[in-house]
């Protein structure tokens, strides 16, 4: 169901433009926003239910001026934090750790002399080339908050985002293809990643259907991958072909204009934030496999996340292409955004408005296991969660008890969920008994959370997983079948291909053929198991008497018994020899 939004407010922007730094007011007729309300119940979580409740103030890098260019929104600010250049506009990309010691940023770039045009169409010298308004250039710094220095540029691309390939290659994707290299600091050669839709491309999607895509490797090595548009795709080395499993958009089913999606996987699970530009609001899921998700209450990040130790604030306009830097557990310590100081559209060549990167730390979730060995449902009369001690963290001093809450996350979120009972050493680190009463927890949970505070009064939080779930599981998907016309039968052949990190086991392929709404013949059959990212070719016969040029309504039901159902439909036309998609 959508979000009833209290009120849906069409508002023409009123933006802050001086040269002398000081605003003046104009409106656009142009130009408009859609200023979207939370839903009233988000009203009643608690700190720390909110992702948007992780972003804390950032360091003093010892660059907090006023001689800078931006409005009186953005200044005086911290230059040091990110990358900044009063000649360059930059734009999204993600920093990681390398071998070296260092931090590495590949983040778009583009002169400030560039003139913008409607849409965020640019011009310049490089208009016969896609999305050639922007080069992907290489940045480094000593510590993950910046300032990064430009070190290299690769060549023209956009929106990019960074990982290393099973094989160990360095993979730089940008608009509309890839850099690739066998060093962090190349050199970079021009690659073209593959894309399978599998049947499952909407001939309507639009024109941009594999942009802005966001990348996390598995725990085999293999890669997850979520575009623009909200589709599943997985990869086995992260050079292989990318292969659509999806059939629907996984992002919340709310109104928005969504785009900018970062995932990664920590040591629990799987996490998405995407970005409703339109409204200014981004949103928070989570999913054990990458294929379901979870859509947490809450806001992800909103204008005014930027915060100095001293508190000044940049209240920059636009905040978009979150990426985050994690630890060596998988955690999110840093988020970083491209950030503007005004609507795009109203940021000139060679005016006093810009674009640069901001690195935002995050409260980093604690690490939990539970000591339970059956798994936690209503019945539990006790759940023990051991909290594992880290550098600069002690759980045996660090936490205030009484402000603790246990249990499945939509409950602890708004303060419900299992109470402490008592605390128990175990060496360093430290077990939690808490009473089982009102956990919350069913069969549609994979994790649990903690909330609560340090004895500092900072928010504490922490996933675990839960015993009795199955966090490698076979991903079985089909291909639509191929239907081959003889004399008296006709051949259906269906591929059905394995996703997942683990084998499958025998399952059983239902292929069901309708017109007109009706069922005229259902074709059942076995399936070995497929090892993952292999496939298996079933080939069946049909005997309807299927009248040529003519079209069916045909799925695929893969029944597992370890797994849901999984459906694939799709109308096809039979014709004279064959059909297909």
């Amino acid at each position: 169901m959508k979000i009833k939004h209290l009120t849906l407010l069409l508002c023409f922007l009123q933006i802050t433009i001086s040269a002398q730094k000081s605003n003046s007011i104009i409106s656009d007729t142009r130009i408009h926003v859609i200023e979207r309300n939370a839903p009233s119940k988000w009203d009643s979580l608690v700190y720390g239910g909110r992702f948007l409740d992780r972003y804390l103030p950032m360091p003093d890098l010892g660059g907090i001026t006023d001689n800078t260019w931006g409005g009186n929104n953005v200044v005086p600010r911290e230059v040091n934090n990110g990358i900044e250049n009063p000649v360059y506009d930059y734009w999204g990309g993600n920093a990681r750790l390398a071998d070296d010691g260092k931090y590495h940023l590949f983040v778009a770039r583009w002169p400030q002399s560039t003139r913008r045009l409607n849409k965020g169409k640019f011009i310049h010298n490089r208009t016969h080339l896609p999305f050639g308004f922007s080069n992907t250039v290489h940045a480094i710094a000593d510590n993950p908050f910046g300032p990064y220095k430009v070190i290299d540029d690769l060549g023209y691309g956009h929106n990019t985002e960074w990982y290393i390939s099973k094989e160990g290659k360095y993979v730089v994707y940008v608009i509309p293809y890839a850099y690739v290299s066998d060093n962090v600091t190349g050199p970079w050669t021009r690659y073209t990643l593959e894309y399978d839709s599998r049947d499952r491309r909407d001939p309507n999607a639009p024109g941009d259907y594999l942009t802005n895509n966001t990348f996390a490797q598995r725990e085999d090595g293999s890669f997850l991958m979520v575009n623009r548009h909200g589709d599943v795709w997985f990869s086995k080395t992260g050079m292989t072909s990318y292969q659509r499993v999806s059939t629907d958009c996984i992002y919340p089913n709310v109104d928005g204009e969504f785009e900018d999606p970062v995932i990664w996987r920590d040591n629990i699970q799987y996490h998405l934030i995407v970005n409703d530009w339109q409204g200014r609001i981004a949103y928070y899921m989570r999913s054990k496999d990458g294929v379901k998700w979870k859509w947490d209450d809450g806001e992800a990040y909103i204008p005014g996340i930027t915060v100095q130790k001293n508190g000044i604030k940049e209240d920059w306009y636009k905040y978009e292409r979150i990426k985050v830097t994690q630890d060596k557990y998988g955690r999110a310590f840093l988020a970083n955004f491209a950030v503007s100081d005004t609507i795009k559209y109203l940021n000139k060549a060679n005016d006093n408005h810009g674009c640069k990167n901001v690195f935002v730390p995050l409260t980093v979730g604690r690490l939990l296991s539970i000591e339970n060995k059956k798994p936690i449902n209503s019945k539990t009369k006790t759940i023990k969660v051991k909290v594992l001690a880290e550098d600069n963290f002690n759980p045996h001093t660090d936490i205030d008890f009484s402000s603790l809450s246990f249990g499945a996350p939509e409950k602890v979120d708004y303060g419900k969920g299992c109470k402490l009972q008592k605390t128990e050493k175990a060496g360093n680190d430290l077990i939690l008994v808490f009473n089982g009463e009102g956990n919350g927890i069913t069969n549609n949970n994979f994790t649990a959370k903690l909330i609560g505070k340090t004895s500092k009064g900072k928010l504490l939080f922490g996933f675990s997983h839960l015993p009795g779930v199955n966090y490698l599981e076979p991903i079985l998907s089909t291909r639509i079948p191929v239907f081959t016309k003889k004399e008296t039968l006709t051949n259906v052949s269906v591929v059905i291909e394995n996703f997942g990190q683990v084998n499958s086991q025998e399952c059983e392929l239902v292929v069901i053929i309708k017109k007109d709404n009706s069922i005229i013949e259902k074709i059942p059959s076995k399936v070995p198991g497929i090892a993952p990212f292999e496939q298996f070719e079933v080939k069946l016969n049909s005997k309807v008497a299927f009248k040529e040029n003519t079209q069916y309504a045909v799925s695929t039901i893969i029944y597992h018994k370890e797994l849901k159902p999984s459906i694939l439909s799709k109308f096809v036309v039979i014709g004279n020899d064959s059909s297909g998609d």
